[in-house]
């Protein structure tokens, strides 16, 4: 009886763990925006859900849980893209910035038991890399994309069908061009660190 009363209670466990987590993962993509707080100011993100889900759904996922918050845009180009999402970056060592970032969950590329090998699939689509745009960076691997992104300070067509845009900026763009001009190393990295803060709201 004992037996049968545990076994009860751990599937009624389980049945409630798996309907939080549903309940979880829909909140999570019920929100409309990202709002990237830096110390020049928000910049809100509006997702591309349709084009991009599985680049979406892991950038919510790395909000919600925190993932973001300290880390640093590490790479500013004047006239083409502000970088960040590193977790490395929240390291002074700074020759591993940019270096660092994973999926947020297992999406069948790399490992499943070692979440430091996660990547995105590529979501690749015609929508312009056009001045305000939100897209995924990655290495020569078309499927390699992890948590870094980079927002377009300007038109830049040539990666178009190369990158996986999955949002674009609705507002704080004035943010953005602050942080572009932000004096910089050889390495194109801030000298003085922009950190960010990364939550996640409803369309207002």
């Amino acid at each position: 009886m004992i037996k049968h009363i545990t076994t009860f209670l751990a599937i009624s466990i389980f049945i409630a763990g798996c309907g939080s987590k549903q309940k979880s993962k829909e909140s999570i993509m019920d929100k409309d925006n990202a709002v990237i707080s830096t110390k020049f100011g928000d910049i809100v993100l509006e997702f591309f859900d349709d084009i991009a889900p599985k680049h979406v759904e892991s950038f919510k996922l790395h909000a919600q849980n925190g993932y973001y918050n300290g880390t640093t845009f590490h790479r500013v180009i004047p006239g083409f893209m502000i970088q960040g999402g590193d977790p490395l970056t929240r390291s002074d060592d700074r020759s591993r910035h940019g270096t660092g970032g994973n999926a947020a969950k297992y999406f069948g590329i790399g490992t499943e038991s070692d979440e430091s090998t996660w990547d995105l699939p590529a979501e690749f689509s015609p929508t312009p890399h056009e001045r305000g745009i939100l897209s995924m960076a990655r290495s020569q691997n078309p499927d390699s994309g992890g948590s870094q992104f980079f927002i377009c300070v300007a038109d830049a067509r040539f990666l178009d069908n190369q990158y996986t845009v999955f949002g674009k900026v609705v507002s704080g763009m004035d943010a953005v061009d602050a942080i572009v001009s932000a004096p910089r190393d050889a390495r194109d990295n801030p000298n003085d660190r922009i950190e960010m803060k990364v939550r996640l709201e409803d369309k207002k």
